[in-house]
């Protein structure tokens, strides 16, 4: 009996540790996406930017989220951990490719979602609009998607592009409680109230936004999946 509680603790256990870890880093992204939506609707100065931002945006339409994405949330983290001391042993050049081609391919994904979600309950900054995202965005696509996904391809790239061991853990049983509940924990920490930053804002801004805190998530997501592929 002991040693299963202490089986079933664990996953709860490890996710509070990544949370804990992230309350710091959490709380300066979060008050970046607070600052950028307050200086949107309050800083008539930061006007001429957005409207910039928003010109580019609709020009390039998925292209402009794919670049945006792949370079905010694959390059840059990547070639801070590579040049970083202590992550460099763990993150060969030839990891540049997964981190681009994937958060190119996230760039698109994220913005069919929230096309759709603008879709489904309308592009009105309100408290129940965004509210509705925000539940969708947290409590369906990420715990049932885009978590699961993205735990199991970074324990694949972890392990070297290499199914077998990754397969094999699956196979092991629970392991949704012992990878994804973790990682899962610390997104809901870190997207739950950024997210809301980013659903308060016209549609046209909501994937810049999402870059400019996607940038420092990925390095910590990258540092979650590898203390659990050493683990």
């Amino acid at each position: 009996m002991p040693a299963t509680n202490r089986t079933e603790e664990s996953p709860w256990r490890a996710g509070w540790e990544s949370a804990r870890l992230l309350i710091w880093p959490g709380l300066v992204l979060q008050s970046t996406a607070l600052a950028l939506v307050l200086a949107y609707y309050f800083l008539p100065a930061a006007h001429g930017a957005f409207a910039q931002i928003a010109v580019w945006r609709e020009a390039g339409g998925f292209f402009f989220s794919a670049i945006a994405t792949s370079l905010c949330g694959g390059v840059l983290p990547f070639l801070y951990l590579r040049w970083n001391p202590a992550t460099r042993a763990t993150h060969p050049w030839s990891q540049i490719a997964f981190f681009a081609l994937f958060w190119a391919w996230k760039g698109v994904e994220v913005d069919l979602l929230y096309h759709g979600l603008s879709w489904v309950f309308g592009q009105e900054a309100i408290f129940l609009t965004v509210a509705a995202k925000v539940a969708v965005d947290q409590l369906v696509y990420n715990p049932l998607y885009a978590t699961p996904l993205s735990s199991f391809l970074y324990a694949w790239k972890n392990a070297g592009y290499n199914f077998a061991p990754v397969i094999a853990d699956v196979r092991a049983g629970r392991w949704y409680a012992r990878k994804v509940i973790p990682a899962q924990l610390a997104v809901w920490w870190v997207w739950a109230p950024t997210v809301s930053c980013v659903y308060a804002l016209p549609s046209v801004l909501q994937i810049p936004l999402f870059n400019v805190v996607l940038c420092f998530w990925s390095l910590l997501f990258a540092s979650i999946t590898s203390r659990q592929n050493r683990e």
